[in-house]
């Protein structure tokens, strides 16, 4: 990329274009979110197909800071991956998660469920539920399964069982 080019661009696009640059090198690496405060603190938090490494975390910082000058303006600079209990953003993030156990918020119920598919448009939850018996008193354990456009979820997060 030419100084020049570099130059005319507000000081976050310089950062978005070199995290796109960077980011051409580690594929299975991802940006989740790129915040950068009134006081120029460079926030960038990253996701992987395979998770992310602190050496990634570490390249990219690098890299962000080789390619920006301080004295053109001043800035600070934190690379993170997104913690546990981050809540999922990018389809990406569902499909890397498909067999794990998601809480989903949305506009009328919180579910707890398994994530069984992630596509580009729907997620497909399964779980099981206690319900009244069709015949007789009491309960019984029944399957349920629901197919949600992402545009339905509020929230979805990942649970961490121990």
């Amino acid at each position: 990329m030419s100084p020049l080019f570099i130059k005319n661009m507000t000081f976050k696009e310089k950062v978005n274009t070199l995290l796109i640059e960077c980011l051409l090198e580690k594929p299975s690496i991802f940006l989740i979110d790129l915040i950068i405060t009134d006081a120029f603190k460079v926030i960038v938090n990253l996701d992987g197909d395979d998770g992310v490494a602190l050496q990634d975390c570490i390249d990219v910082s690098r890299f962000i800071d080789a390619h920006l000058d301080r004295e053109e303006q001043d800035y600070s600079l934190e690379v993170a991956s997104v913690g546990v209990g981050s809540p999922l953003k990018l389809v990406r993030q569902y499909k890397k998660n498909i067999g794990r156990t998601l809480i989903v918020k949305t506009e009328a119920e919180t579910i707890e469920a398994e994530l069984v598919e992630a596509d580009d448009d729907f997620v497909v939850l399964s779980w099981e539920a206690r319900e009244p018996k069709k015949i007789g008193k009491g309960k019984e354990t029944v399957q349920k399964e629901l197919k949600l456009p992402y545009g339905n979820i509020k929230e979805a997060i990942v649970t961490v069982t121990f």
